[in-house]
């Protein structure tokens, strides 16, 4: 299993050998592109002295200045070598104000290159990938003969023929427990059991280390761990971001991403359903939940924001992310102008963008509250939450459906007659507008008499006010009153309402005379929002409020019925109080007007908004198709015959419990082409300035697409993944190297243009690229490839020699070592402990975070910012499902990606934030008080408590000098905490997991303080 045949690396005696040509991709072009490219590059807005250097045809010819800047094979003659030459400030290139400067070595390599030819090569990463031949071991014989025995895959053959034209060797293997704890955290995210190391101790079987990788990649964590860079890719979060940051269900894409992923879902299959399995045949709900990869981005739900300019950020956010994700190219630089490196014109940015463009989307969440998602979505919950849905569904459907047939039978049209005969002989004209005798309002509201007798409100706008309106009791045996909102230009939205929205609502209603006070039998309002019944504010209940949205520019009518009529013979005044105290600020009234009545039945037959009195003034043979239908609905809904009552409940009953239920069910915004629209490139990417029409088509630098029609995402999707596309397979094999040793083989993963960096091993990414393609797109069989090579299973000591020649290990003389990211060690620590809810999926969880961590953001009080901490086996679950506030990440998640924006390169980092999590933060603490206390009940020694603890954290058992390290810690740590009680009662008291009382304190805090010492290790922070 383990074979240590090689010694660490060493450096060996380097041949001597003539010196190699120079490559212009690997030495030249990087030269260029850093310092000469942007002012001499492919864009003519910023080119100087008409002299192109990208192109060598455009290299050779004269410049402005009549000067060559390129003469092959004549580097005294090339005017480039003049220039950076040059001593003189004003002819130096690059520019001494430019800060760019060559260094003694580039000046010599560009001289030499030009006498060599000045060959030039078209970018490596635009060339499609060939299988290179993989190099012949026993080619190696002569120099180290154990050569053919170390190698145990192409990789390795690669990988071994650079190291030995370097003249270095590789590492030996790994010890066992290293490399089982190395293997099990890259492909599941957790440390190795001690019984799963102990079985692989055990195993003396050839292939045990490859049965192992079987099982690994076989475990539902995979998909968890695995997951964790395409999210950061994907920016993805549990929130939409910006003031309001309103909540998404986004996590149930999450969900797909792990199913998928644990599934070996083919990657071309994986990327084509997330870019457009909208646009498959006949798709699926989980493809058209896959598309939701790009509706994971920000979306600006304020008050200021403007739609169509949140639309076209949208938009260019998905191109960055889709370009970034699939191409590793920085296409966000042609928004505004071409790209000053790649070969990437703007035609070609808005061409990409044009395939994104069909959503029906207006650029802003809706609604408000907790959950703010934005149009299109669609309704994906658990199999269980779809089918009791569709029978609400079918339920309300055939309550509507006998409603229907009683509505429309005779007796409802007879009765239809009769109420429109009442309401416009005696209640059309039975009303007799008011003008208040006096208005006073609290808090500062103005309330002026206008003269059509309206009252207008004005001054400050507060929370909650009231207003009191004295009336004169003209009106014999009053009835009824009518409140009638009047829309004004003067308010927000033309009101009716004093908020921002123009909404209003009206929580209570009181009217009294002579100090009596009137009592209301019942109500009725042309409009209630939903949520809000129309049974009117009479009750004191904020349920019944009567509630307006501007919706149409007409006036709205509450009408209140006596509960007999009022005689008042004295004709004494009357005083009518509204009270407004809404959840949602400032939405009072704004401008209405009070009438009264004497008519019998006012609620049944006066509540009528303006359009339903235009149409009643028509003789009925008069009336439109749609007319005799709006009045039919409104009768239907305000004076529903008797026999019809019963069914309307029954109807409104189901309706309100499908409403109810899909409330709960979460709701994934999607992809949709359902909205085709004309793109159009944008002067210097300004929404507001579009210019010339562009179609969806591929990047003219890149491969065609067989298509002479408009190109739709789906066949951007497909075209990524044909044989002749250059990039897709290699950035992704790219990124999978950097999951399993910390960088890629191209550093700049997310950067394959000009500007990146030249891969040391290209022939192995182009080999890996192919494999990648030809094995049919399986992620599992790339990731057990490579971590089944020698090249993965080498030990990460390194020699002082081989650190100063290869410090970031581009070679690959010895495994790769890094500090894990905080949401593994995190999961480390509750998996250590036996604290880890190992449940997979789910919605998100509030685990353990600072106290008030979202008060910054609870600057109105449109919704609550409170963090709901989650309890019992919530506080437990990996840190993949750990909800992802976009504005404020979680704060034990040091070194993620914000999620604001697509990131495919890793972040390492030893930040001092690090230490003040690990050794501070509640889930370490009480990782560590729950593992002491394992430990204490597994052995009753000391010396086995120790090694107990340290086999669950690092996999391995302890040394003999690091057993006496930890004893003497604990030895430490037991004097302190027997000498203070109160403290040892602290440090046993951290985190919500019951502490079994049978355990000492002081030995229980002392144990404590070492397993955090031993999560602290960095061995135990490190990927070994």
């Amino acid at each position: 299993m383990k074979r240590a045949i090689l010694s660490s690396a060493l450096l060996l005696p380097l041949a001597l050998r003539a010196e190699e040509k120079l490559s212009f991709n690997r030495d030249i072009r990087p030269i260029l592109s850093e310092n000469c490219f942007y002012c001499h590059g492919q864009d003519p807005n910023k080119r100087k002295a008409g002299l192109r250097l990208d192109v060598r045809a455009d290299a050779l010819k004269p410049a402005e200045s009549e000067e060559i800047a390129i003469v092959p094979g004549a580097a005294d003659k090339s005017s480039l070598i003049t220039h950076i030459f040059s001593t003189d400030k004003d002819e130096k290139m690059p520019p001494p104000k430019s800060n760019r400067t060559l260094t003694a070595e580039q000046k010599a390599k560009l001289k030499r290159w030009i006498a060599e030819g000045a060959e030039y090569q078209q970018h490596w990463a635009f060339v499609a990938p060939v299988r290179a031949a993989v190099p012949a071991i026993s080619d190696f014989r002569s120099q180290i003969s154990d050569f053919e025995k170390w190698a145990r895959n192409p990789i390795d053959a690669f990988v071994l023929k650079k190291l030995i034209d370097q003249g270095l060797r590789p590492s030996s293997e790994a010890s066992n427990e290293t490399l089982l704890r190395r293997v099990t955290l890259d492909l599941t995210g957790l440390p190795p059991k001690p019984e799963d190391v102990d079985a692989f101790l055990a195993d003396t079987a050839a292939d045990a280390y490859e049965r192992a990788v079987d099982r690994l990649l076989a475990s539902p964590h995979y998909g968890e761990r695995m997951a964790l860079p395409w999210l950061d890719a994907a920016r993805f979060a549990d929130s939409n971001g910006f003031q309001q940051d309103g909540d998404t269900f986004q996590w149930v894409w999450r969900d797909w991403v792990v199913r998928a992923l644990n599934a070996d879902m083919p990657f071309d299959r994986f990327s084509i359903e997330q870019l457009a399995g909208d646009l498959l045949p006949n798709p699926t709900t989980d493809q058209l939940i896959a598309t939701a990869f790009n509706r994971n981005h920000l979306l600006n739900g304020e008050g200021g924001a403007i739609p169509e300019e949140q639309r076209w950020n949208n938009l260019f956010d998905r191109v960055d992310t889709t370009s970034t994700t699939w191409m590793g190219l920085t296409m966000a630089c042609a928004q505004c102008h071409d790209h000053k490196y790649d070969p990437i014109t703007q035609r070609d940015y808005y061409s990409i963008l044009a395939l994104f463009n069909n959503v029906p989307e207006s650029g802003v969440p809706s609604g408000s509250g907790q959950y703010r998602v934005a149009d299109p979505w669609i309704h994906a919950g658990t199999a269980e939450e779809m089918a009791k849905m569709k029978a609400l569904e079918n339920e309300a459907t055939a309550a509507a459906l006998a409603e229907k047939q009683i509505a429309d039978a005779p007796e409802s049209a007879v009765a239809q007659v009769a109420w429109e005969k009442a309401v416009t002989d005696e209640g059309a004209t039975a009303w007799t507008n008011l003008r208040p005798l006096s208005t006073t309002a609290t808090d500062g509201v103005r309330l002026t008499v206008e003269d059509d007798l309206s009252v207008f409100a004005s001054g400050p706008n507060p929370d909650k006010a009231n207003y009191t309106i004295e009336l004169p009791g003209t009106v014999a045996n009053l009835t009824g009153l009518r409140i009638e909102t009047i829309p004004d230009d003067r308010l927000p939205s033309k009101g009716a309402g004093r908020s921002d929205s123009g909404n209003a609502v009206l929580t209570r209603l009181r009217a009294s005379v002579g100090g009596k006070e009137i009592a209301f039998s019942a109500a009725s309002a042309d409009y209630a929002q939903v949520g809000f019944p129309a049974a009117g504010a009479i009750d004191d209940k904020p349920a019944t409020a009567w509630a307006i949205y501007p919706d149409t520019m007409h006036p709205h009518a509450l009408v209140v019925q006596t509960a007999e009529p009022l005689k008042n013979a004295e004709a004494a005044p009357i005083t009518v109080t509204m009270e407004f105290q809404s959840s949602h600020a400032q939405h009072m009234l704004g401008r209405f007007r009070i009438a009264a009545t004497a008519v019998a039945d006012p609620v049944g037959r006066a509540a009528l908004p303006a359009d339903i009195a235009a149409i009643l003034k028509k003789k009925a043979p008069g009336r439109s198709k749609d007319e005799t239908g709006k009045l039919r609905a409104h009768f239907l809904k305000t004076n529903p015959p008797a026999e019809l009552l019963p069914a309307q409940r029954k109807k409104e009953a189901a309706e309100k419990a499908l409403a109810d239920f899909k409330l709960k069910v979460p709701r994934v915004m999607v992809m949709s082409d359902a909205k085709p629209r004309q793109t159009k490139l944008l002067d210097r990417g300004n929404y507001l300035s579009p210019t010339t029409d562009v179609k969806g088509a591929m990047p003219a630098f890149l491969p065609a697409l067989a298509k002479d029609s408009a190109a739709t995402r789906l066949d951007f999707a497909r075209w990524l993944f044909t044989p002749e596309h250059p990039l897709t397979a290699r950035v992704q094999v790219n990124r999978m190297w950097q999951t399993f040793f910390g960088m890629g083989l191209v550093k700049t993963a997310e950067d394959f243009g000009v500007q990146s960096e030249a891969p040391v091993h290209g022939d192995m990414l182009d080999w890996l690229a192919v494999e990648f393609r030809e094995c049919g797109w399986s992620m599992k069989h790339m990731h057990r490839l490579i971590v089944t090579s020698a090249t993965y299973r080498q030990s990460s000591r390194v020699s002082k020699e081989l650190l100063a020649r290869d410090s970031e290990n581009r070679l690959l003389a010895r495994g790769a070592r890094f500090r894990a990211p905080a949401m593994i060690l995190r999961d480390v620590a509750l998996a250590a402990s036996g604290l880890l809810d190992p449940r997979i999926g789910g919605k998100p969880v509030y685990p353990y975070q600072p106290d008030q961590i979202w008060e910054t953001l609870a600057i109105t009080k449109e919704r609550d910012f409170t963090y709901p901490a989650s309890s019992g086996a919530d506080l437990y679950r990996r840190s993949l499902y750990t909800f992802w506030r976009r504005t404020i990440g979680p704060a034990n998640m040091f070194d993620a990606a914000n999620r604001q924006t697509c990131k495919v390169r890793a972040s390492l980092t030893s930040t001092p934030l690090h230490a003040l999590t690990t050794l501070n933060d509640p889930t370490w603490a009480e990782a560590a008080r729950v593992l002491a206390a394992h430990s204490m009940e597994a052995a009753p020694e000391v010396d086995a408590r120790l090694v107990f603890a340290f086999r669950r954290v690092l996999g391995r058992a302890p040394t003999s000098a690091d057993l006496t390290a930890l004893r003497r810690a604990y030895e430490r740590q037991l004097a302190i905490y027997s000498a203070d009680a109160k403290a040892a009662a602290e440090v046993v008291a951290v985190g919500a997991a019951p502490r079994s009382e049978n355990l000492p304190i002081a030995d229980h805090a002392a144990l404590s303080a070492v397993c955090l010492a031993i999560f602290n290790l960095d061995e135990a922070l490190t990927r070994e």
